[in-house]
């Protein structure tokens, strides 16, 4: 994508979120190829992803609370890490209904090829942005995020009435 310079402090204020729209799909899209070239669907990517970050073990219902993925398309996306023997399931201590995922040898091995080194890319990237920039971004990011659900519910009852 490429990247027009940055507009003057005195340029017309967009009212068309049309370009943060499109930024948000070319993330979705980098992340979709990079997941399709480890060998995984984008949701199998993020649940390995955040296996890896809580340090090779996670709690399914920690997932399926954490992503808006479908219930259903993240039980998928960990039957087929299962089945290609990256991840196991067991029982939460103490739990006969809790399960928990866990790497196995394989996809210990997995995510030190390509899941960390895709972490490490990640917080470079961020890194490279000024610190008062990053904090801006995640700032705006945060309010835009909250004033787009308030404005969908608002909507949403509205096309209820």
């Amino acid at each position: 994508m490429e990247h027009d310079a940055m507009p003057a402090p005195h340029a017309k204020a967009p009212t068309d979120p049309r370009e943060l729209d499109c930024l948000y799909k070319e993330a979705d899209r980098i992340y979709y190829g990079f997941a399709r070239r480890c060998g995984l669907s984008t949701c199998a990517y993020w649940m390995m992803y955040d296996i890896e970050r809580g340090e090779g073990s996670i709690a399914l219902r920690s997932l399926t609370d954490s992503w808006a993925f479908s219930k259903q398309t993240i039980n998928s996306a960990i039957k087929s890490l299962e089945a290609k023997g990256l991840i196991e399931l067991a029982f939460e201590e103490g739990s006969r209904k809790n399960k928990v995922a866990s790497f196995t040898d394989e996809g210990r091995a997995f995510a030190a090829r390509y899941i960390v080194p895709a972490q490490q890319a990640e917080r470079r990237a961020f890194c490279a942005l000024p610190p008062e920039d990053r904090i801006a971004l995640l700032a705006l990011a945060r309010e835009y995020t909250q004033a787009l659900a308030a404005e969908f519910e608002r909507t949403e009852f509205a096309a209820g009435e």
